[in-house]
């Protein structure tokens, strides 16, 4: 809004505020409504980005499908890895705005890793008998994501963990938690893929 248009403004409220015989109030009503006209220039200018809200992607823009690599299990339990390989394929499709491809060499970028470790914990125990009531799986993953056509490193030997528990007395097994822990691993990667600011 130009300085003639806020002079105009100004003179009408003058006016108006004139035929009250309370001219303390035109002072604070004046500086009141400059407050709430500047407000609404700033608003309609598109500060936007000034207030940290952007509607860009949080992901890399540059990529556009991912082939992802069944993870290695270093641990002595098995099947964890088919269960993270999953949760984290479906989670790229569903959370990101790539597509998993089953061959590389049609993919932009590769996805690989290894589960380093499958850890279990009691976290409660009965007083009376000393029996556990409640355990917890936690999984440790490197993560490595590459960018086939620049040979650039997005994510470079990344190191994520997660965990989830579970009860016995629940009719709750480890493949139960590792299943969790392996979704919980995989929505974390998903947030490593997003672009650093």
């Amino acid at each position: 809004m130009n300085k003639g248009m806020l002079n105009l403004r100004y003179t009408i409220l003058d006016a108006r505020y004139a035929m009250l015989d309370n001219r303390e109030s035109r002072i604070p009503l004046r500086l009141y409504m400059h407050f709430w006209i500047c407000l609404c220039g700033l608003t309609l200018s598109g500060c936007s980005g000034m207030f940290g809200y952007s509607n860009t992607s949080l992901f890399p823009e540059n990529v556009r499908s991912v082939s992802l690599k069944m993870f290695d299990n270093q641990s002595f339990r098995r099947g964890v890895e088919y269960a993270l390989s999953d949760a984290l394929a479906k989670r790229i499709e569903v959370e990101t705005p790539y597509k998993i491809v089953s061959d590389a060499d049609r993919a932009d970028t590769v996805m690989s890793g290894q589960i380093i470790s499958i850890s279990e914990y009691a976290l409660s125990t009965d007083r009376d008998i000393g029996s556990i009531l409640e355990k917890e799986v936690e999984l440790r993953a490197v993560v490595d994501w590459k960018n086939l056509k620049t040979g650039q490193l997005l994510i470079d030997h990344q190191e994520v963990h997660a965990s989830a528990s579970y009860s016995p007395y629940q009719m709750q097994d480890f493949k139960y938690a590792s299943s969790l822990a392996a979704n919980n691993l995989a929505r974390k990667i998903v947030e490593l893929m997003e672009r650093k600011w």
